[in-house]
């Protein structure tokens, strides 16, 4: 017959415990020491101080366990001792979650943009939560196949080394240019929408391109298709076309790279009103979010893609693909949807 024993003044099971955390956790003897040192009024630090530990790791301690009301040595470290069981079973093993992970990992969603925009999906729903560093262990460790590719898609550069410094840029100025520095304060603040950056990104061996517009507030995006020609006429009528769909508050500047598409900038300005602002040479920072797009467009359009064979209905469907996806800088709302709140407010 099992006999009793008293813990925290309470009869229990006199059943030894057998398991030690593991170096430097609370052991049975902490606890207890933090349980009779609440009893005696003394406060958090002084405990603290008396088992060896900082404030803090004895203030989560006893604010996970019931408070100072509520604090049981035995029952805290038996709480410790099922969190601390290994292996853990996978959250993303089956399910809704589950399948509601690979849909948007289909849609070239990052884990977290996914883990963050869920709360919002459901947001009375707390089984659909899950944090982007468990898709990410479930897909190491538990995914197979055609998960694994799923998770090298989302890998948003696509390279595993850096590009090597001290490149050599063999372009020349382009005439008329306005440098960026004399562009508006208000586009610097992103505060005022209607500032967008553009840029090109070119498909197999630098012969074909498809054009980038990226509104700085909303990150809403804008594909350009060039039908295999990226002269900087073609560039022109391109960019003339995707602006004449949005309302004329909403296209105030455009901030480019020195490249040679942009040679025929000053008939653009002319004909729409919109001046264009030069990035300094070796700054893709200057056109930051441009080049976060770009690396997300790199995911439906790898490099190395012929791009002169990308019909404009697929660039369509890439770029509402793009503006649905939750940005993490948006508060993770998409960037339809931050677009759509801005066209709302100037209507």
């Amino acid at each position: 017959m099992v006999g009793l024993m008293v813990r925290d003044g309470r009869f229990t099971t006199g059943v030894p415990d057998t398991w030690e955390p593991r170096p430097g956790c609370l052991s049975i003897a902490d606890r207890e020491e933090i349980f009779v040192g609440i009893r005696a009024g003394d406060s958090l630090s002084a405990i603290a101080r008396a088992i060896g530990r900082v404030p803090s790791v004895v203030t989560r301690e006893v604010a996970a366990n019931g408070g100072r009301q509520g604090y049981s040595a035995w029952a805290a470290h038996q709480r410790a001792r099922h969190a601390a069981r290994r292996p853990k079973p996978c959250k993303l093993g089956a399910g809704r979650l589950l399948d509601e992970v690979t849909k948007r990992l289909e849609e070239l969603w990052s884990p977290d943009e996914i883990a963050r925009r869920l709360p919002l999906d459901f947001p009375d729903d707390p089984e659909m939560r899950v944090s982007h560093e468990t898709i990410y262990q479930s897909l190491f460790v538990q995914g197979r196949g055609e998960l694994r590719r799923e998770l090298a898609r989302c890998l948003r550069s696509g390279r595993a080394s850096r590009k090597k410094r001290g490149t050599v840029d063999g372009r020349g100025r382009i005439p008329g240019m306005v440098n960026i520095s004399e562009r508006p304060a208000e586009a610097d603040d992103r505060a005022v929408p209607g500032h967008w950056e553009g840029d090109l990104i070119l498909g197999e061996a630098s012969r074909s391109a498809v054009g980038t517009l990226v509104e700085r507030t909303t990150r809403l995006v804008l594909l350009l298709h060039l039908d295999g020609d990226r002269s900087a006429v073609t560039v022109e009528k391109a960019m003339r076309k995707a602006i004449a769909t949005l309302p004329d508050e909403l296209v105030r500047s455009i901030t480019w790279d020195q490249g040679a598409e942009m040679s025929t900038h000053a008939s653009f300005t002319t004909a729409t009103g919109i001046p264009i602002y030069f990035c300094d040479p070796h700054s893709p920072w200057q056109r930051g979010s441009n080049e976060n797009t770009n690396g997300l467009l790199r995911q439906y359009l790898p490099k190395g893609t012929d791009l002169s064979k990308v019909s404009a209905s697929e660039l369509v469907e890439i770029q509402r693909s793009l503006n649905g996806r939750p940005r993490k800088t948006l508060g993770y709302l998409t960037p339809s949807e931050a677009y759509a709140q801005v066209v709302a407010a100037t209507a």
